[in-house]
């Protein structure tokens, strides 16, 4: 049993949240939980490199000279990968580098990821956080009054909030998610991460119910 403290907006603790990260996860998989994130980089690779083959560069196909009287190496065409502006060997090729995992591997390595974060103590609450405009400045303050500013953070929220996320897109290395799209990258990528009490309620909630299931 984990007991996380809960702070305000100006840093002061508030009370306390218990939690059982085995109740996420009865156990931690170094392996699973990178599977999943090489998965989750794999499928964010582009994947459009491409070099010209000797079919594809510009230049005659006719043999540059006599195969022999000349004193020379024999050489073919001046379009041979061996000569400057000729075409590469093995040329890339654009390729799809996505696959996936099971769904049920991919949810169980973010609760893995989660559970490791909190159990490391790398996980800071936040009693709420909600803005009625966008303020930028005021999410900068709070951020810097949790001591979690200058550094990579994932900031995750219960629910998609227009003016939660105009508040923090602009901070550098900050990014924000609701809990519906937290995954093992986006939780494991950040050296921290601030969690709303409502946001871990509705993680855990979610998490007992697909482990019910």
């Amino acid at each position: 049993m984990v007991s996380l403290p809960v702070y305000d907006r100006t840093g002061a603790k508030v009370g306390t949240y218990k939690i059982d990260p085995a109740e996420l996860a009865p156990r931690i998989s170094k392996q699973l939980m990178h599977d999943v994130v090489v998965m989750y980089q794999a499928n964010q690779r582009q994947g459009s490199a491409k070099n010209k083959s000797r079919a594809e560069v510009k230049g005659s196909t006719k043999k540059m000279y006599r195969q022999k009287g000349t004193g020379n190496a024999r050489a073919g065409s001046r379009r041979s990968n061996v000569r400057r502006g000729g075409g590469r060997a093995f040329a890339k090729r654009p390729r799809d580098w996505s696959y996936r995992l099971p769904k049920k591997a991919v949810r169980l390595a973010t609760r893995m990821a989660v559970a490791s974060r909190i159990a490391d103590e790398e996980v800071v609450l936040i009693d709420e956080l909600a803005f009625s405009v966008p303020r930028t400045k005021e999410m900068a303050s709070i951020l810097k009054a949790l001591s979690v500013d200058g550094q990579s953070l994932l900031v995750t929220v219960a629910g998609y909030d227009v003016n939660t996320y105009k508040s923090i897109r602009n901070l550098a290395d900050v990014t924000v998610l609701p809990v519906s799209d937290l995954n093992a990258l986006d939780v494991l990528r950040p050296r921290r991460v601030l969690m709303t009490k409502a946001a871990l309620d509705a993680f855990c909630e979610k998490a007992t119910s697909k482990q019910a299931s």
